[in-house]
């Protein structure tokens, strides 16, 4: 039990220091993920959706006090819908990929794909459920509106794809496998 509680601080330690975009090469990319897949796949979906809320509480902290230009024009919109866009949908992605993880190990015994799989899924959900919920929430504000202008999205689809673009590919790629392969070896070392 020791073990169990120290290794849920230091994750949750490790979310508000990897929440800030790193580089790689081009692309910021947040490293937050990866506590939220290792603490999903190894303690279940209410520990994925815990986690996914502490990383929401850092964006909707970003949010307030307008250290996201996105979401801090957001919270001038609506407190409330942006509440949602960065806690609910974050606690959304965390549960899920606890439920993913769970689903796939009943197929996977070894574990050997099953963490990656449920890892590469995190950074997926992310994406749909954030973009998912400005889109829902926000696409008619003036600031998203400007945004469709300058990406020159047609439709919100586009705006999407446009807006997350080779970024949101190389998070993908990044923080899933990286999460994944961290997250098989702790659950490993724990055992």
């Amino acid at each position: 039990m020791p073990l169990f509680l120290a290794l849920k601080r230091g994750i949750f330690c490790c979310i508000l220091f990897l929440h800030y975009p790193y580089r790689f090469g081009p692309f910021p990319i947040t490293l937050a993920l990866a506590p939220i897949i290792i603490g999903a796949a190894m303690y279940g979906a209410g520990v994925g959706a815990i986690l996914g809320g502490v990383f929401g509480a850092v964006s909707f902290y970003d949010a307030v006090t307008g250290a996201s230009a996105m979401t801090g024009a957001l919270f001038q919109v609506s407190p409330v819908n942006t509440f949602i866009l960065c806690v609910g949908m974050r606690v959304l992605m965390g549960l899920c990929v606890g439920l993913i993880f769970n689903g796939l190990k009943k197929l996977d015994k070894p574990g050997t794909w099953s963490y990656i799989l449920s890892a590469m899924s995190a950074p997926f959900l992310n994406t749909v459920f954030f973009m998912g919920w400005i889109v829902l929430a926000f696409y008619g504000c003036d600031y998203v509106q400007n945004l469709v202008s300058v990406k020159g999205a047609a439709n919100p689809f586009m705006f999407v794809v446009l807006l997350v673009g080779v970024q949101g590919v190389a998070e993908f790629l990044v923080s899933g496998i990286l999460g994944g392969i961290v997250a098989r070896a702790v659950a490993k070392f724990v055992k």
